[in-house]
């Protein structure tokens, strides 16, 4: 099974807890605080592995968790980091993220990495909270919380030639023949139901990728067929080998093929129809196809679909006709074409900075049908899953970092009065005026 689009939720790892210790040796005038701090928690990594070819791995496996950091020792001794969790991808993996769309990076050639949840920090142990006020403080901070997010991998396949067309005009034929693939052919429509790869290799030595890309009909780009399903494979190929079936009865049904395919591409992405477009006349060793072409070419010159009338080039994938010139031509017109920019791409000034914003209330207030009252809110949270409430000298640190940021005063202008109950997850305390 072909697998090019999938869900995944990923879970950083959490950071070690830091530790409160004391030195208490014998030669050790004062002691002192020496608690360590924890160890950083695992990232999780995209990273491309050229030996994949679909997202099938992911099918079953959906959940990818890193481990947590390692808690700070006595000593002053760190915990240890927790190893970051690879996950391998084809070459050509688009991720967004789930809920805004947001092309977080594109993974194209082999090794590339990308960072999707990034593993908290450790806390810090006791020894970073001394004073000269208090000299052995008894608090420390626990872990910071790994990134947690929903992404969706999708496969664009990594081709230099596209063959586009109606269902049995060949284009699976001519791959098998000048690639040595080895797709299903048949003589029914939809024979090819997952894109098929093959390399291309010249006697000149240079050589290019081509895919068969199936189910392009009309309405393609509306959910007809399997048109929509694949089309995202021909977003990355620099040259389209457009294959028209010159055996018809009908002589009118090769440019009626010919523009359903452009208006198709068109309706996808009209940067489409500005790579360089190749014709490709199939079946040429049937009957009726030498006397189709001559009404073809005739047809094309009063066609306006694209901006230039392309190249035709006549073969017959059966006898081997004309494939040597049209591959030449193809392997031509790559080295004159840079790759293209695709939608998704933005173009990155390097020596740009770029900071994120973040637009979300560092906390929240609400009640509950008991009086209630629940704080929530990212910044809060994260402040309070990194206090050690096992220590006073903690909680009253969490305390002022409420105060701080505002917290006192909004509850008061909510109508909050001493004793109430105040919540934060399922730690609750009373509020004081």
């Amino acid at each position: 099974m072909f697998v090019d689009q999938i869900k995944i939720q990923v879970h950083a790892g959490k950071g070690g807890d830091g530790m409160v210790a004391f030195r208490r040796e014998k030669y050790v005038p004062n002691g002192g605080p020496a608690g360590g701090d924890g160890g950083r928690g695992g990232s999780i990594i995209l990273r491309v592995d050229e030996g994949l070819r679909t997202l099938m791995d992911f099918r079953y496996h959906r959940i990818f968790k890193a481990d947590n950091g390692g808690k700070g020792m006595i000593k002053q001794m760190t915990g240890r980091g927790a190893q970051d969790t690879i996950i391998s991808v084809p070459q050509g993996t688009t991720v967004k993220e789930t809920e805004t769309g947001y092309v977080l990076g594109d993974l194209v050639e082999q090794g590339d990495e990308l960072v999707v949840a990034k593993g908290g920090r450790g806390g810090r142990g006791n020894i970073h909270f001394a004073t000269p006020r208090n000299p052995a403080p008894e608090m420390a901070e626990n872990g910071e919380p790994g990134q947690t997010m929903d992404i969706e991998l999708e496969l664009k396949m990594l081709a230099d030639v596209g063959l586009v067309g109606f269902p049995s005009v060949g284009k699976s034929t001519l791959l098998s023949v000048v690639t040595g693939a080895k797709p299903k052919i048949a003589e029914y429509e939809f024979t090819t139901l997952v894109p098929n790869l093959g390399m291309v290799k010249l006697d000149d030595g240079r050589d290019f990728a081509m895919a068969d890309l199936p189910g392009l009909i009309a309405g393609a780009s509306k959910g007809v067929g399997l048109g929509l399903q694949f089309l995202r494979h021909i977003e990355r190929t620099r040259v389209l080998l457009h294959v028209v079936d010159m055996s018809s009865e009908d002589e009118n049904q090769a440019i009626t093929r010919f523009d359903a395919i452009n208006h198709e591409l068109e309706s996808y992405d009209p940067e489409l129809l500005k790579r360089p477009q190749v014709l490709v006349a199939t079946k040429m060793d049937l009957p009726n196809a030498a006397d189709n072409l001559d009404k073809f070419k005739e047809q094309l010159q009063q066609d306006k679909t694209l901006a230039e009338v392309p190249e035709i080039y006549p073969i017959s994938a059966i006898t081997h006709q004309g494939l040597t010139p049209l591959l030449q031509y193809t392997a031509k017109l790559l080295d004159e074409t840079p790759a293209f920019l695709m939608n998704d791409d933005v173009p990155v000034d390097e020596t740009s900075v770029y900071k994120f914003e973040d637009d979300k209330p560092a906390f929240e207030i609400n009640q509950d049908e008991y009086g209630v009252w629940i704080l929530t809110g990212d910044k809060l949270l994260r402040l309070f899953e990194m206090t050690d409430m096992l220590h006073e000298e903690s909680q009253m640190r969490f305390a002022r970092q409420l105060r701080g940021m505002g917290v006192d005063d909004a509850l008061r202008e909510k109508g909050a009065k001493s004793g109430d109950t105040v919540q934060i997850e399922k730690f609750t305390f009373d509020f004081v005026e």
